[in-house]
């Protein structure tokens, strides 16, 4: 059980809800502090003072007052209207994040609503009610309205729909069926449960959990490779990258010297001094993708602790009027933050799928046979699950422009500059999985390949890396009667952590 205070959650945390069942609930503090800003916005909605989003209109409304008696409907008609999205379901796991991430930025306190919204939404992780969640629809400014909006009208009874085996169920129902009572909306409520960038952060951090299990999968791949390869090792040695000391690349290649450990085929060509980029470089390039990710981590987690709604309640402020009105939605620290992760995984497929491109071309393989094409398979070989690559990396190429500069004003220009941040979280996301059947494919090939030199020397030893995988990797491929079902098979793994 994790409890939620606003201040403590983990990348970690989250996937174990998200992906494994893990439940949550309130912490005994944050319910303090949860109902103190509550019980001021309580208190002080039926005043003379202004306060947005509770007793004004919303965006460029916001000079529009509501009378005390109508505040909930305000709620009501802000999710009913909000509720926009189109386009394909979320996938649960996402929806699942962005569910325990809405409770947790709320558990802060710095929403002014009350504490049964957060135990509401954790009775929902708990039950495993995951409302339908459309992909498109936010901009990432005023955060992922559309999206939480889909979500309030489940946890509201206004509507909605829940994921359900073979198909959805009504929002009303699943709730029923679930024990869990619908709430009505009051003060502030409405905008507390849409206003945030939740889906944008959710996306992003289990796209970053997949991305940092994939770069020493990737690592790994790499070191099989360049073994099959005949490759020349001295490009990893510590001392060369004491000299450029990114830590990322530092990283990389003590992880190529540990794969690489035992190997005789690596360095038994003398006159060969040094590889092809793809070889050579692996260090400096995954090292890059490695940084990148460090930062991306850094960005993500901060997120996951962050308030994104607005107003925020400062309630320690020696002021009357403890309402701000910032700009804490804004999507953009996320948004730059998966345009650059998504970069440099592309760049770790597409150094995969060029050590791939050596491996299945006769001339450049060190002598191994045309496409891989043993005795086994006379005429077949590897050439397509290469050009399966290849078509995965161009597609890579597409979704690397970043989203992050891009903007189209809304919200009658209130919102001037909109972040577009859960498309380049979504596109971050896309790049991964593409990524991540690319080296699938690369493991695929790089195993064959070492299969096939170690049928022409059988006294060569393979490195500890190759030794710990070739077994699991040879079975999968023997297991599946295709060559996509083998890739998916791998990639499977891959996700898991298996080559990692």
């Amino acid at each position: 059980m994790i409890a939620l205070d606003g201040v403590s959650l983990s990348l970690g945390d989250l996937v174990a809800v998200a992906r494994n069942g893990g439940a949550a609930s309130l912490a005994p503090a944050a319910r303090a502090a949860m109902e103190r800003s509550y019980g001021w916005v309580q208190a002080t909605q039926n005043g003379d003072a202004p306060i947005y989003g509770i007793n004004t209109g919303f965006g460029s409304l916001a000079r529009v007052r509501i009378a005390p008696a109508d505040t909930s409907q305000l709620s009501r008609n802000l999710i009913r209207s909000h509720a926009a999205g189109v386009g394909a379901a979320c996938p649960p796991d996402i929806v699942r994040a962005m569910m325990l991430l809405r409770a947790n930025a709320l558990a802060r306190g710095a929403s002014g609503c009350r504490p049964l919204l957060v135990e509401t939404l954790c009775a929902m992780l708990a039950a495993g009610v995951v409302p339908r969640i459309p992909r498109q629809g936010s901009c990432g400014s005023s955060g992922d309205l559309a999206p939480l909006s889909h979500l309030a009208l489940v946890v509201f009874g206004e509507g909605g729909e829940v994921l359900a085996e073979g198909g959805t169920l009504a929002g009303l129902e699943a709730m029923a069926r679930a024990g869990i009572a619908t709430l009505s909306p009051q003060a502030k409520d409405g905008l507390a449960m849409t206003n945030g960038a939740q889906l944008t952060t959710a996306i992003a951090a289990l796209a970053l959990h997949d991305a940092l299990i994939l770069v020493r999968t990737a690592e790994r791949a790499a070191a099989m490779s360049i073994e099959a390869l005949l490759g020349v090792t001295r490009a990893f040695h510590p001392a060369v990258h004491a000299l450029r000391p990114h830590p990322g690349a530092i990283e990389t290649a003590a992880e190529l010297r540990r794969h690489l450990r035992g190997s005789t085929l690596v360095d038994s060509m003398p006159d060969k001094v040094q590889d092809a980029y793809s070889l050579r470089c692996a260090p400096v390039v995954l090292g890059a993708t490695r940084d990148v990710l460090r930062y991306g981590r850094a960005v993500v987690e901060t997120e996951l602790n962050s308030v994104t709604d607005n107003p925020v309640m400062l309630m320690d402020e020696l002021v009357e009027n403890h309402a701000f009105s910032a700009g804490l939605f804004h999507g953009e620290p996320v948004g730059i933050a998966a345009d650059a992760m998504k970069i440099g995984v592309a760049e770790l497929a597409s150094l995969s799928e060029r050590r791939l491109y050596r491996l299945t071309t006769g001339s450049l393989s060190a002598r191994l046979p045309p496409a891989l094409a043993g005795a086994d398979r006379p005429g077949l070989g590897m050439l397509v699950p290469q050009t399966t690559a290849a078509a995965l990396v161009s597609e890579n190429k597409a979704l690397a422009w970043p989203m992050s500069v891009d903007s189209i004003p809304t919200c009658e220009d209130q919102e001037d500059h909109v972040a577009m941040s859960t498309t380049a979280a979504w596109r971050f996301w896309e790049v991964v999985q593409n990524s991540r059947r690319v080296v699938a494919v690369e493991l695929l090939c790089a195993a064959r390949a070492l299969r096939l030199r170690l049928e022409e020397s059988p006294t060569a030893r393979l490195g500890e890396g190759a030794e710990e995988v070739l077994p699991l990797l040879e079975s999968l491929a023997a297991d599946s009667e295709v060559a996509s079902d083998a890739i998916e098979a791998i990639a499977a793994r891959v996700a898991l952590g298996d080559f990692a």
